[in-house]
């Protein structure tokens, strides 16, 4: 069973996969999370419902995986420039000024969506937050075993959580999206120095 279950996932073509991810997000951005049906999907994409079930088993997880697989080097490994500067600039430079703002304003719908489904937050957590606390646990370590950081530093514990405080705040604060230019300061003048790392390395 397990393995005519493995051969059904596997019909759908990756070039047929990211067409049903882009509708998916289409979709997200027309309607909110809330609003999309499988049924919806299904019409947009000119898929069969037991199709999408089939392959993603729920609308969580077919969101999730739509989100992660549009992320900028989701599936390119992690980035190794030689120093924590240069990872932290690589990582931000992966999306240009119009994909930041327009996944900011996707993830704000989202996060409000998330409080209230046990499913997505699972499915997110599995998809997307765990896979970049890991990729960037792997930046921080390779800066550490470089002798660019100090492995009792408190602040290492923290750099997710200024790196998505500055790309979410952006909007709040200052009525703006965030942009390259702005988290790459932000690394520079918040980031960086919480580490003990010189900016001009």
């Amino acid at each position: 069973m397990t393995e005519i279950a493995t051969a059904r996932r596997s019909r759908i073509t990756p070039e047929r996969e990211a067409e049903l991810y882009r509708a998916v997000l289409d979709l997200l951005r027309e309607v909110g999370y809330d609003a999309l049906t499988m049924d919806a999907v299904a019409t947009r994409t000119r898929s069969s419902k037991a199709t999408l079930y089939r392959q993603w088993g729920g609308k969580a997880e077919l969101v999730a995986k739509a989100v992660r697989h549009d992320k900028p080097g989701a599936s390119a490994g992690g980035v190794d420039t030689g120093s924590l500067r240069g990872d932290l600039h690589a990582l931000t430079m992966r999306s240009d000024d119009c994909e930041m703002e327009q996944n900011s304003a996707l993830m704000r719908g989202l996060a409000m969506a998330i409080h209230g489904s046990p499913d997505l937050l699972k499915a997110f957590k599995e998809h997307l937050i765990e896979p970049e606390m890991a990729e960037f646990r792997n930046v921080l370590q390779r800066a550490i075993d470089r002798g660019e950081v100090r492995a009792d530093n408190p602040a290492l514990d923290y750099v997710p959580h200024m790196m998505i405080g500055a790309f979410a705040a952006r909007t709040m604060l200052d009525e703006q999206p965030p942009t390259q230019a702005f988290l790459l300061s932000y690394i520079d003048a918040v980031v960086l120095p919480a580490l003990g790392v010189s900016t001009t390395t």
